[in-house]
């Protein structure tokens, strides 16, 4: 993630498969990050589903995921299981078609 973050830092134009699934149990957002700030190894970028029909790009702080519960108090996890097969532009266009992210 680190190094998609600088490739972003240094203005290139990169669209690289997700790196890591980050979820809610008990709820239903979903964030698939590609890249890490390599300036404060705090802000993630990558695909933000929260679970209210607009999936979107855009940054997220780390450190703020590791404070979000669901309804239940379930904290943010992530999947461990999560393989990406598409690249992020990928993920965005068919999570807009379909009002969230689907793998």
């Amino acid at each position: 993630m680190l190094a998609h973050g600088q490739a972003r830092a240094d203005g290139e134009a990169i669209d690289p498969l997700p790196v890591v699934r980050l979820f809610t149990p008990d709820a239903h957002a979903i964030w698939l990050l590609t890249a890490l700030d390599p300036a404060d190894a705090d802000t993630a970028y990558g695909l933000i589903d929260l679970g209210i029909g607009m999936p979107e790009l855009g940054h997220i702080k780390l450190s703020d995921l590791a404070s979000i519960v669901g309804p239940r108090k379930q904290p943010v996890r992530r999947d461990r299981y999560f393989q990406a097969v598409r690249p992020l532009s990928e993920y965005l266009r068919q999570a807009q078609e379909n009002g969230s992210v689907l793998d």
